[in-house]
């Protein structure tokens, strides 16, 4: 037992490359053991606390900037420019649902630890999906953001809706993950590592390995990760769910648990698969097609706020899976400027969209609901709110010179540039689809006049914090573009 004790070597751990996640831990713990001890009257203490590991994750974050590349725990966790800016956007998204949350959560008669405790969770499942390197990893990642999610998505327990929209999203987000190991130990039995440089590297060599095996193990996981970014046709569960979830946390799913999401899928496409990008090429470009054009006409019939979000978001997602469909293998400039154009949707979206779900909130908390038809006249009735709202709604139609259009030129000239003109062509129909429905509720804000009985809207002040930065960044972006691009073209794998 001493000869092998003596034998055995601790492995060299990088605890500065691993702060980020540890200081949000050390929160979340800190979260759920103080909620113990608090008064039924003092539980809105956890989301201050949250707030402030949050704060103290993205200081961590910044301490990492300029560092260059650290790789740690034998090499399944890298910190590099990727990683930094996702890590980033998960903690700034945090925030904004931090702000969203805590005037919701504390006027109804949920747990409110609880609840911190699991968004904290599911928050940290997203930043270790940025540095994830091998399968193994990967997987733990998106598990540790899809279950604490199921259980937010169920807090209104008493409502059957919700217990139904919870059910659905537990379900097919098992189905899902067994679908992903699923091919994640084919992978695993054609190459002998779960490592993704390793896996790539043996691909390469075509002669050693069935090419059939490694085409049904990369279908598997595209399908696995396709249900969990909500992409047709496993977008089943997401209308249901995100109405039938409290809206914060129908915020934070469609904006940090998607985007982990597609940070664990293009991990897998860029590192682990691009030698075989002429085998799933096909699959990115009609889920591409089908999550586009179906999101959209579908989002034209809802007559629900939080159902057109999630239907938009579908819609949204196939945007990024278009990048993915342009991957050619050898071609270094033409995947470089797809990898940029995903990175730069993604970041534009997830602010702009949480943006969108705080106005949907602040209408509906007092004297509104969640329905289109009571927004109109809401100009009258609180200018600013119509305003911000109207402003998020078109960033997400992307209409010039919004942010969300620069995040639809960056795909588009992506898109030219590998001289897929068809599915450019199918991009810009979609884009004109989009605008018209959420143009329709601009109408109705603006164009329409108010109930007679409809008064003012109270919006609390966590709420214009969140609608305010958002709009901000947005705005940001919209004047000064090379904010976002420059990131983007920092942050490689």
């Amino acid at each position: 037992m001493l000869e092998l004790a003596q034998g055995l070597t601790q492995p060299n751990v990088d605890w500065h490359a691993l702060s980020p996640e540890l200081v949000l831990t050390a929160t979340a713990c800190i979260v759920l053991i103080v909620d113990l001890f608090l008064p039924d009257d003092a539980k809105w203490v956890a989301m201050p606390l949250s707030a402030a590991g949050l704060f103290g994750t993205a200081a961590a974050v910044v301490s990492l900037i300029g560092q260059g590349d650290r790789l740690t725990l034998a090499g399944s966790f890298e910190v590099n420019g990727f990683a930094l800016l996702f890590k980033g956007l998960f903690c700034i998204i945090g925030l904004l649902v931090l702000a969203i949350s805590f005037h919701y959560f504390r006027a109804g008669r949920y747990y409110q630890g609880e609840y911190y405790f699991l968004l904290l969770c599911s928050l940290l499942g997203g930043m270790t999906m940025a540095s994830s390197r091998d399968l193994i990893s990967i997987f733990i990642s998106i598990e540790l953001i899809s279950i604490p999610a199921f259980v937010m998505t169920a807090f209104r327990k008493g409502d059957a809706k919700s217990n139904e929209a919870a059910l659905k999203f537990f379900l097919f987000g098992v189905l899902s993950s067994a679908v992903m190991l699923y091919g994640m130990s084919l992978i695993y039995g054609a190459t002998g590592t779960t490592f993704l440089t390793e896996i790539n590297e043996r691909l390469t060599r075509a002669d050693a390995l069935g090419e059939g095996i490694v085409t049904l193990s990369v279908f598997f996981i595209v399908v696995g990760f396709a249900f969990k970014i909500s992409a047709v046709p496993f977008h089943f569960w997401a209308p249901d769910t995100y109405e039938g979830s409290p809206s914060p946390v129908a915020a934070f799913l469609s904006t940090a648990s998607k985007i982990g999401g597609f940070v664990g899928l293009l991990v897998l496409m860029f590192v682990a698969f691009p030698s075989v990008a002429d085998t799933w090429r096909p699959i990115f470009a009609v889920l591409a097609v089908l999550t586009m054009t179906v999101g959209n006409l579908i989002a034209l019939r809802q007559q629900h706020i939080i159902r057109l979000l999630a239907y938009s978001g579908i819609a949204q997602s196939g945007y990024v899976l278009v990048a993915l469909a342009l991957i050619e293998p050898g071609a270094t400039a033409q995947n470089a400027q797809a990898f940029q154009s995903a990175l730069i949707y993604l970041a534009i979206y997830g602010i702009m969209d949480a943006g969108a779900f705080a106005a949907a909130v602040a209408f509906a908390r007092r004297g509104g609901t969640y329905f289109i038809g009571d927004y109109s006249g809401l100009w009258q009735r609180s200018p600013v709110l119509a305003t911000l709202l109207a402003g998020f709604l078109i960033s997400l139609a992307g209409a010039p010179p919004v942010a969300g259009f620069w995040a639809k030129v960056f795909v588009f000239l992506a898109t030219i540039e590998a001289q897929v003109y068809w599915l450019a062509v199918v991009m810009g129909v979609n884009a004109a689809i989009a605008a018209w429905y959420y143009l329709l509720v601009v109408k109705k804000m603006f164009l329409e006049p108010p109930e007679e009985d409809a008064g003012p809207i109270e919006v609390p002040s966590l709420i214009r914090v969140a609608m305010g930065v958002a709009a901000l960044a947005l705005v940001a972006v919209m004047v000064y573009p090379p904010i976002i691009t420059e990131l983007a073209e920092h942050s490689i794998l």
